[in-house]
């Protein structure tokens, strides 16, 4: 038969025995490790989870912002085409720089239209 172990003694001054180390007590430290280490994980996760959709949600605003001025500029540039294209501002450009003018009622001669030749039976 294999020889058993004596209770621990009580430690001097004393009246309670000492307590053993057992198996039992530190895997109670290691599960509530463990758990406060999944906690710190997990916070860590959502705090970092937030922090880029707050980061992100910032840069659409950003863009959003720069979409509505270009789309202005845009607007802009083009409401300037339709005024220096018109008939009215390129007038005067035209007779200066290349001597075009507005022909006269009397310098427009209207030509008639060619009837089409009638087919043959």
């Amino acid at each position: 038969m294999p020889a058993r172990r004596a209770k621990a003694a009580p430690a001097p001054g004393s009246s309670r025995p000492a307590k053993r180390k057992s198996g039992k007590g530190s895997g109670r430290g290691r599960l509530l490790a463990a758990i406060l280490l999944g906690f710190l994980l997990v916070a860590t996760g959502v705090i970092w989870r937030r922090s880029y959709g707050i980061a992100r949600s910032r840069d659409l605003r950003e863009l959003d912002r720069r979409r509505v001025q270009l789309e202005a500029r845009r607007a802009q540039l083009e409401s300037e085409i339709r005024d220096l294209s018109s008939r009215a501002h390129l007038a005067p450009i035209v007779e200066q720089r290349l001597q075009m003018h507005v022909p006269t009622d009397s310098q427009v001669v209207i030509l008639p239209r060619p009837t089409p030749p009638r087919p043959r039976r």
